[in-house]
């Protein structure tokens, strides 16, 4: 998006003036005019966010506001909150309101913001958490023993890095892409900025922000495989490159197949 300021109009500063009043910022009419209202929205965002206050959106303000990835914006295919509510069709529109802008906004700062991997990773999301809220995984015969301690046979999986209890339960899937075992939380909270602390304090891999940005990180991981398997339509094999099974398959293809063809 190009840099705006009072004299510019279009779509571009439509989509900046829903985006100004979506943060509490009220532009005045929505009418795709770069005027008085809008220059006077943009500065107090400025000042609010310790920004440089000219009235101008240029690169630093436009990622404060997250323009690039706004919702409506044409820079993340196509992917609106109407056009994922219908791949979530079972899905209140308020978690896809309130989530899809930082799951958009990771996918661009990771370079993954494409059709395919928007689809990609939004279908994850479909797989693992149906709600669109990133979650802690919950008990099930695959992960606890019978009468046995929650997660206690995740405890000594040497191949998720677990060095025996409390790891299991600790270190448990969690967010969109369901992170799970000490290696995973070692290797992705380095991989987004947070050294360790993602493993001293592994909550963190729910919250809306922190969970967007380890699922852009995972699918960047394996791009590559991804997109090939992606490219040759083989959507089973996409969806084991995260999930290491099939888990999910069946949302996962339903929500990747209708977001490709809703999304031009």
């Amino acid at each position: 998006m190009p840099s705006l300021q009072v004299g510019a109009t279009g779509s571009d500063v439509r989509i900046l003036q829903r985006r100004l009043k979506a943060k509490g910022f009220n532009p005045g009419k929505l009418d795709g005019v770069f005027g008085l209202g809008t220059e006077a929205a943009v500065l107090a965002f400025q000042r609010s966010e310790a920004l440089l206050a000219d009235g101008i959106v240029g690169p630093r303000t436009a990622k404060a506001l997250a323009l690039v990835v706004d919702a409506e914006d044409p820079a993340a295919p196509g992917a609106t909150v109407s056009v994922v509510s219908r791949m979530f069709p079972h899905t209140p529109l308020g978690p896809i309101k309130q989530h899809l802008p930082d799951v958009l906004a990771s996918l661009s700062q990771a370079k993954l913001d494409d059709k395919p991997m928007v689809l990609m990773a939004l279908s994850t999301i479909r797989a693992e958490t149906e709600g669109f809220v990133p979650i802690a995984e919950g008990l099930s015969r695959y992960n606890t023993s019978p009468s046995g301690r929650p997660f206690d046979l995740y405890d000594n999986r040497k191949d998720l890095g677990n060095q025996g209890p409390p790891d299991g339960e600790r270190f448990r899937g969690r967010g969109y892409v369901q992170l799970t075992g000490r290696f995973n939380y070692g290797k992705y909270g380095k991989a987004i900025g947070l050294g360790e602390r993602l493993v001293r304090q592994p909550q963190m891999a729910c919250d809306s922000a922190t969970a967007a940005t380890l699922l852009a990180a995972f699918l960047k991981d394996k791009e590559r495989a991804i997109r090939e398997a992606l490219l040759a339509g083989a959507l089973a094999s996409a969806r084991r490159l995260v999930n290491g099974g099939v888990h999910g398959l069946d949302r996962f293809t339903d929500a990747y197949r209708t977001g490709d063809s809703l999304i031009v």
